[in-house]
Protein backbone atom coordinates (compact mmCIF):
# COMPACT_ATOMS: atom_id res chain seq x y z
CA UNK A 1 0.00 0.00 0.00
CA UNK A 2 1.53 3.37 -0.88
CA UNK A 3 1.96 6.10 1.79
CA UNK A 4 -0.50 8.18 -0.06
CA UNK A 5 -2.98 5.31 0.11
CA UNK A 6 -2.33 4.89 3.89
CA UNK A 7 -3.06 8.57 4.60
CA UNK A 8 -6.20 8.40 2.54
CA UNK A 9 -7.33 5.36 4.50
CA UNK A 10 -6.77 7.18 7.80
CA UNK A 11 -8.62 10.24 6.49
CA UNK A 12 -11.49 8.08 5.33
CA UNK A 13 -11.60 6.38 8.73
CA UNK A 14 -11.73 9.71 10.52
CA UNK A 15 -14.53 10.83 8.20
CA UNK A 16 -16.55 7.69 8.94
CA UNK A 17 -16.12 8.26 12.68
CA UNK A 18 -17.19 11.90 12.32
CA UNK A 19 -20.21 10.90 10.25
CA UNK A 20 -21.20 8.26 12.81
CA UNK A 21 -20.89 10.78 15.63
CA UNK A 22 -22.95 13.31 13.71
CA UNK A 23 -25.60 10.70 12.97
CA UNK A 24 -25.71 9.75 16.66
CA UNK A 25 -26.13 13.40 17.65
CA UNK A 26 -29.03 13.73 15.20
CA UNK A 27 -30.68 10.58 16.60
CA UNK A 28 -30.38 11.91 20.16
CA UNK A 29 -31.81 15.24 19.06
CA UNK A 30 -34.77 13.55 17.38
CA UNK A 31 -35.33 11.38 20.44
CA UNK A 32 -35.37 14.39 22.76
CA UNK A 33 -37.73 16.18 20.37
CA UNK A 34 -40.09 13.21 20.34
CA UNK A 35 -40.12 13.07 24.14
CA UNK A 36 -40.87 16.79 24.40
CA UNK A 37 -43.53 16.57 21.70
CA UNK A 38 -45.12 13.60 23.44
CA UNK A 39 -45.18 15.50 26.70
CA UNK A 40 -46.79 18.51 25.01
CA UNK A 41 -49.40 16.29 23.36
CA UNK A 42 -50.11 14.67 26.73
CA UNK A 43 -50.53 18.04 28.41
CA UNK A 44 -52.77 19.25 25.58
CA UNK A 45 -54.80 16.05 25.75
CA UNK A 46 -55.29 16.50 29.48
CA UNK A 47 -56.13 20.16 29.02
CA UNK A 48 -58.47 19.24 26.19
CA UNK A 49 -60.12 16.59 28.32
CA UNK A 50 -60.55 19.04 31.19
CA UNK A 51 -61.84 21.65 28.76
CA UNK A 52 -64.30 19.19 27.26
CA UNK A 53 -65.48 18.15 30.71
CA UNK A 54 -65.96 21.80 31.67
CA UNK A 55 -67.84 22.44 28.43
CA UNK A 56 -70.04 19.41 29.06
CA UNK A 57 -70.79 20.47 32.62
CA UNK A 58 -71.74 23.92 31.38
CA UNK A 59 -73.81 22.63 28.46
CA UNK A 60 -77.56 23.14 28.86
CA UNK A 61 -79.59 20.08 29.79
CA UNK A 62 -82.29 18.63 27.55
CA UNK A 63 -84.94 20.40 29.59
CA UNK A 64 -83.09 23.72 29.68
CA UNK A 65 -82.95 23.57 25.90
CA UNK A 66 -86.64 22.68 25.80
CA UNK A 67 -87.48 25.71 27.92
CA UNK A 68 -86.04 27.97 25.21
CA UNK A 69 -87.26 25.97 22.20
CA UNK A 70 -90.22 26.74 19.99
CA UNK A 71 -93.43 25.41 21.54
CA UNK A 72 -95.46 22.87 19.61
CA UNK A 73 -98.95 23.15 21.08
CA UNK A 74 -100.97 19.94 21.54
CA UNK A 75 -104.42 19.79 20.01
CA UNK A 76 -107.32 20.41 22.41
CA UNK A 77 -105.56 23.23 24.24
CA UNK A 78 -105.96 27.00 24.20
CA UNK A 79 -104.43 30.14 25.65
CA UNK A 80 -100.81 31.29 25.55
CA UNK A 81 -98.52 28.38 24.63
CA UNK A 82 -101.47 26.01 24.89
CA UNK A 83 -101.29 25.87 28.68
CA UNK A 84 -105.08 26.07 29.10
CA UNK A 85 -106.54 22.57 29.12
CA UNK A 86 -110.34 22.52 29.41
CA UNK A 87 -112.46 19.41 29.01
CA UNK A 88 -116.26 19.38 29.09
CA UNK A 89 -119.25 21.22 27.71
CA UNK A 90 -118.41 24.80 26.81
CA UNK A 91 -121.81 26.14 27.97
CA UNK A 92 -121.32 24.86 31.53
CA UNK A 93 -120.70 27.79 33.88
CA UNK A 94 -119.16 25.74 36.69
CA UNK A 95 -115.48 24.85 36.65
CA UNK A 96 -113.37 22.39 38.59
CA UNK A 97 -109.65 23.08 38.30
CA UNK A 98 -107.10 20.42 39.24
CA UNK A 99 -103.47 21.23 40.04
CA UNK A 100 -101.28 18.15 39.93
CA UNK A 101 -97.74 16.84 39.49
CA UNK A 102 -97.24 13.48 37.73
CA UNK A 103 -94.90 12.13 40.44
CA UNK A 104 -97.13 13.30 43.30
CA UNK A 105 -98.28 10.37 45.49
CA UNK A 106 -101.15 12.46 46.84
CA UNK A 107 -102.35 13.08 43.28
CA UNK A 108 -102.23 9.34 42.65
CA UNK A 109 -104.24 8.72 45.82
CA UNK A 110 -106.81 11.32 44.76
CA UNK A 111 -107.14 9.80 41.30
CA UNK A 112 -107.57 6.33 42.73
CA UNK A 113 -110.22 7.45 45.23
CA UNK A 114 -112.33 10.12 43.48
CA UNK A 115 -110.95 10.31 39.94
CA UNK A 116 -113.84 8.49 38.31
CA UNK A 117 -116.39 10.58 40.24
CA UNK A 118 -114.65 13.80 39.15
CA UNK A 119 -114.66 12.68 35.51
CA UNK A 120 -118.31 11.61 35.70
CA UNK A 121 -119.44 15.02 36.92
CA UNK A 122 -117.72 16.57 33.91
CA UNK A 123 -119.27 14.00 31.55
CA UNK A 124 -122.72 14.66 33.05
CA UNK A 125 -122.30 18.37 32.32
CA UNK A 126 -122.16 19.52 35.95
CA UNK A 127 -118.90 21.39 35.34
CA UNK A 128 -115.93 21.75 33.04
CA UNK A 129 -112.59 20.25 34.07
CA UNK A 130 -109.45 22.32 33.71
CA UNK A 131 -105.89 21.26 34.47
CA UNK A 132 -102.60 22.86 35.41
CA UNK A 133 -99.79 20.37 35.79
CA UNK A 134 -96.49 21.13 37.48
CA UNK A 135 -93.09 19.45 37.71
CA UNK A 136 -91.67 20.78 40.97
CA UNK A 137 -91.19 17.28 42.37
CA UNK A 138 -88.34 16.71 39.93
CA UNK A 139 -86.40 19.30 41.92
CA UNK A 140 -87.55 18.02 45.30
CA UNK A 141 -86.95 14.33 44.57
CA UNK A 142 -84.26 14.68 41.88
CA UNK A 143 -84.91 13.41 38.38
CA UNK A 144 -87.02 14.34 35.38
CA UNK A 145 -90.01 12.01 35.55
CA UNK A 146 -92.58 14.74 36.13
CA UNK A 147 -91.41 16.71 33.09
CA UNK A 148 -91.22 13.61 30.91
CA UNK A 149 -94.67 12.38 31.97
CA UNK A 150 -96.15 15.83 31.40
CA UNK A 151 -94.71 15.85 27.89
CA UNK A 152 -96.28 12.43 27.31
CA UNK A 153 -99.61 13.73 28.62
CA UNK A 154 -99.32 16.46 26.01
CA UNK A 155 -98.88 13.78 23.37
CA UNK A 156 -102.01 12.01 24.68
CA UNK A 157 -103.97 15.27 24.67
CA UNK A 158 -102.90 15.76 21.06
CA UNK A 159 -104.72 12.49 20.31
CA UNK A 160 -107.92 13.39 22.18
CA UNK A 161 -109.23 14.70 25.52
CA UNK A 162 -110.46 11.22 26.39
CA UNK A 163 -107.02 9.75 25.70
CA UNK A 164 -105.54 12.41 28.00
CA UNK A 165 -107.93 11.58 30.85
CA UNK A 166 -107.54 7.81 30.49
CA UNK A 167 -103.76 8.08 30.26
CA UNK A 168 -103.60 10.32 33.33
CA UNK A 169 -105.70 7.76 35.20
CA UNK A 170 -103.35 4.97 34.13
CA UNK A 171 -100.23 6.92 35.17
CA UNK A 172 -101.75 7.53 38.60
CA UNK A 173 -102.99 3.97 39.02
CA UNK A 174 -101.74 1.76 41.84
CA UNK A 175 -100.21 -0.56 39.25
CA UNK A 176 -98.14 2.00 37.39
CA UNK A 177 -97.53 5.01 39.61
CA UNK A 178 -93.93 4.76 40.89
CA UNK A 179 -92.86 5.34 44.46
CA UNK A 180 -91.17 8.62 45.35
CA UNK A 181 -87.81 6.85 45.54
CA UNK A 182 -87.90 5.86 41.86
CA UNK A 183 -88.10 7.90 38.67
CA UNK A 184 -89.71 5.45 36.25
CA UNK A 185 -91.55 8.24 34.43
CA UNK A 186 -88.17 9.50 33.20
CA UNK A 187 -88.03 6.46 30.89
CA UNK A 188 -89.85 6.80 27.59
CA UNK A 189 -90.32 3.04 27.34
CA UNK A 190 -92.15 3.02 30.68
CA UNK A 191 -94.50 5.82 29.61
CA UNK A 192 -95.22 3.97 26.36
CA UNK A 193 -95.81 0.75 28.30
CA UNK A 194 -98.48 2.51 30.40
CA UNK A 195 -99.95 4.11 27.28
CA UNK A 196 -100.49 0.69 25.76
CA UNK A 197 -103.18 0.10 28.40
CA UNK A 198 -105.22 2.95 26.83
CA UNK A 199 -107.13 1.95 23.70
CA UNK A 200 -106.58 5.23 21.88
CA UNK A 201 -102.84 5.13 22.56
CA UNK A 202 -102.09 1.44 22.20
CA UNK A 203 -99.62 0.91 19.36
CA UNK A 204 -100.27 4.51 18.33
CA UNK A 205 -97.15 5.40 16.33
CA UNK A 206 -97.92 9.12 16.33
CA UNK A 207 -98.11 9.15 20.12
CA UNK A 208 -95.01 6.96 20.47
CA UNK A 209 -92.98 9.16 18.15
CA UNK A 210 -94.03 12.31 20.03
CA UNK A 211 -92.90 10.78 23.33
CA UNK A 212 -89.58 9.47 22.03
CA UNK A 213 -88.71 12.65 20.15
CA UNK A 214 -89.83 14.95 22.96
CA UNK A 215 -92.21 16.79 20.64
CA UNK A 216 -94.10 18.37 23.54
CA UNK A 217 -91.13 18.92 25.88
CA UNK A 218 -91.20 22.72 25.33
CA UNK A 219 -94.95 22.73 25.98
CA UNK A 220 -94.37 20.79 29.20
CA UNK A 221 -91.92 23.45 30.36
CA UNK A 222 -94.45 26.22 29.63
CA UNK A 223 -97.16 24.31 31.48
CA UNK A 224 -94.78 23.89 34.42
CA UNK A 225 -94.17 27.65 34.42
CA UNK A 226 -97.94 28.18 34.43
CA UNK A 227 -98.19 26.00 37.52
CA UNK A 228 -95.46 27.97 39.26
CA UNK A 229 -97.35 31.21 38.73
CA UNK A 230 -100.73 29.83 39.86
CA UNK A 231 -102.22 31.80 42.77
CA UNK A 232 -103.28 30.08 45.96
CA UNK A 233 -101.61 26.79 45.07
CA UNK A 234 -99.12 25.67 47.69
CA UNK A 235 -99.03 21.93 47.06
CA UNK A 236 -100.44 19.09 45.00
CA UNK A 237 -103.08 18.02 44.65
CA UNK A 238 -105.01 21.26 44.87
CA UNK A 239 -108.64 21.52 43.78
CA UNK A 240 -110.46 24.73 42.98
CA UNK A 241 -114.21 24.78 42.45
CA UNK A 242 -115.20 27.98 40.68
CA UNK A 243 -111.80 29.49 41.56
CA UNK A 244 -112.03 28.69 45.29
CA UNK A 245 -109.65 26.18 46.87
CA UNK A 246 -111.42 23.28 48.61
CA UNK A 247 -110.03 20.58 50.83
CA UNK A 248 -109.28 17.48 48.77
CA UNK A 249 -112.11 14.95 49.33
CA UNK A 250 -111.16 11.38 50.19
CA UNK A 251 -114.25 9.57 48.89
CA UNK A 252 -116.82 9.98 46.09
CA UNK A 253 -119.47 10.94 48.66
CA UNK A 254 -117.15 13.60 50.08
CA UNK A 255 -116.65 14.89 46.53
CA UNK A 256 -120.40 15.21 46.03
CA UNK A 257 -120.65 17.07 49.34
CA UNK A 258 -117.88 19.46 48.28
CA UNK A 259 -119.68 20.20 45.03
CA UNK A 260 -122.98 20.81 46.84
CA UNK A 261 -121.29 23.16 49.32
CA UNK A 262 -119.75 25.09 46.42
CA UNK A 263 -123.20 25.47 44.82
CA UNK A 264 -122.50 23.13 41.91
CA UNK A 265 -125.84 21.46 41.29
CA UNK A 266 -127.73 20.29 38.22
Amino acid sequence: MSKRNSQAAKSAARERIRAQQEAERRREKRKRGAIVAGAIVGVLAIAGGVGYAVMQSNAPSKWEEAADAKVVVPANTSGKDGTTVTIGKSDTKNKVHLYEDPRCPGCAAMEQSIGSAVDKGMEDGDYKLTFTIGTFLDNNLQGEGSKNALSALGAALDVSPDAFLEYKTALYSAKYHPSESTDDFAKDEYLIKVANTVDALKDNNKFKSAVEKGKFDPWAMKMSDSFQSAKGVESTPTIKINDKVVETPKTPDAWKAALKKAGVTK
